[in-house]
Order: structure tokens, then C-alpha cells, then sequence
């Protein structure tokens, strides 16, 4: 038996190269599933992603997800796209086998916990939110950061630039004055020990989401980044958010150990894979 892709959608394109399709999958020309496969949105037409798969119930189990993901990097790879990425639900134990087994690797994963509590600040330390005064050199510095994390992630350095410029404004056009969002500044015993932003309305996302969270260098392994998240916590009880999410890369064992001792599980795993 023969499993192939049939389009069954337009295919959908838009002036900057986003490109999107929906296919069914087919066993000698029968529907067994469907598949939807687009550009992705951060990383642009070099970049495909599988953005839905399923196969029917009755079909599961005999190889039908297995062939359609592998035709489908022969369709992104006929798009010019030189990478494929998806997402899998952390509870999707059989999606993370198959992906595991057909070469993804992990960029990143999503964790949340329920936010109850908000866990008090220890001794020496205080927060206040980040001045309009101190914003600009802030900015420089976060968009510089994250120009830098999508480079290492394969991202041409002047798209990144862009990227990241462009991102930090739709999400804070009016600085830390931006409604839904939390800029605070963590300073013990006089001295400024870093920083934590947190979305408190994000897409996608039913709680608070921890945007980014940096401790300066000097003032590392003293705990600051638990006292942070604990801010976060805070400020999305304070929003009445009934949840706090954040993104975790691979390699940083020290968060990993923090994120679950505070509580934090996997909800999502981001995978790629190159596609030459």
C-alpha cells in the first residue's frame, strides 16, 4: 500500500513568503488523516513547520504518521525550506517517540505551573519596576540577547537583528508603561541584581508568561532566580492569571533543577531538524 499526500486546501501565500497548505494523507488514494504545513512565522520561508497531524483512529498504529511526516519534508524541501520544526503536547508520549525516531531534536520547551501563593521576597531584597529612564539601555541589551539566542539557532544575523528589534516593539509599544505587562527590577542589599519580564496576556497562552529573566552576572548562584519567579508569581496573582509559563532551552541545568523544584512541568516540546 502506497501513503502519499493529496492537497486539499489552497495553497495559501502572502507577499513576504509565509506560504500555508493542507494535505490529506492517503493510502491508495483513500483518506486516512490529514496533515496542514506552512512557513514558519518566526524564522521565515526557510523554515517549514508540520502544524497539525492526524491520522484517523482505525488507521493509527500501522506507520501512516510515520510516511506522512516523512513526505512532508519533501514537500517544505520543494518550498526551499532547509529546516522543519513542529510542536509536540509534552503528554504526546507516541508523537515524541515517532519525532525522536525520524531525527528531531529539541530547541526548547514550555512549562507552567498554577500560580496560588505569591512566595514572599527574602531578606535584603526589594523590587520596583523599570523607569522609562532606564528602559532604552534595557531594550538595547534585550533585543542585542535575543538577536544573539536566534543566531545560535541558525537564524541569518541581520534577519535576527530585525527579528528581535521588531518583536520587543509589538509586544511593548509603549515601554514599561505597555498594558499586561510586567517589567520589575530585582535589587538586594542596595545593589541591582536583575530583572524579570512577564507577559500577563499572552497568545496561545492561559496564564502569564515569563518573557525573559536575567540575573547579572555578578550576583549569580545566590538564589536571585528563584526570588525572581517569585516576583512573576506575584505579579500574575496580583493580574488574577491562574497560571505562569515560561520557555526552556536545552544545556541549562541549573534552571531545569529550579524550574521543577518550584513546580514547573512540560506542556509543550519544541522540536527541529535540518532538512538539506
Amino acid at each position: 500500500m502506497t501513503t502519499t499526500l493529496r492537497p486539499a486546501g489552497p495553497d495559501d501565500r502572502s507577499a513576504d513568503g509565509h506560504r500555508a497548505r493542507t494535505y490529506d494523507v492517503c493510502v491508495n488514494s483513500r483518506r486516512v488523516g490529514g496533515i496542514r504545513l506552512t512557513t514558519d512565522p518566526l524564522f521565515g520561508p526557510a523554515a517549514g513547520r508540520i502544524a497539525a497531524l492526524e491520522i484517523d483512529a482505525p488507521d493509527r498504529h500501522r506507520g501512516r504518521a510515520t510516511v506522512a511526516a516523512l513526505a512532508a519534508e519533501e514537500v517544505l524541501r520543494g518550498w526551499g525550506c532547509r529546516q522543519i520544526e513542529l510542536t509536540v503536547p509534552a503528554d504526546a508520549r507516541a508523537a515524541l517517540s515517532l519525532a525522536a525516531a525520524l531525527g528531531y531534536t529539541e530547541r526548547s520547551r514550555r512549562l507552567a505551573k498554577p500560580v496560588t501563593a505569591a512566595p514572599q521576597l527574602p531578606p535584603g531584597s526589594t523590587d520596583r519596576p523599570l523607569s522609562e529612564a532606564a528602559y532604552p539601555v534595557w531594550r538595547e541589551a534585550a533585543v542585542a540577547a535575543r538577536t544573539r539566542h536566534l543566531v545560535q539557532q541558525g537564524m541569518p544575523p541581520e534577519h535576527a537583528a530585525r527579528t528581535s528589534a521588531e518583536g520587543h516593539h509589538a509586544m511593548l509599544p509603549q515601554g514599561p508603561a505597555t498594558p499586561g505587562h510586567a517589567l520589575r527590577i530585582l535589587t538586594h542589599e542596595g545593589s541591582d541584581a536583575g530583572h524579570v519580564w512577564v507577559a500577563l496576556r499572552m497568545p496561545g497562552h492561559p496564564g502569564g508568561y515569563v518573557v525573559d529573566v536575567q540575573v547579572g552576572e555578578a550576583h549569580r548562584g545566590r538564589g536571585h532566580g528563584r526570588t525572581l519567579l517569585g516576583i512573576a508569581e506575584r505579579e500574575c496573582r496580583a493580574a488574577g492569571r491562574p497560571g505562569l509559563g515560561l520557555t526552556l532551552h536545552p544545556g541549562n541545568a541549573p534552571a531545569a533543577g529550579l524550574h521543577a523544584a518550584l513546580g514547573y512541568r512540560p506542556t509543550a516540546h519544541l522540536l527541529h531538524k535540518a532538512i538539506l
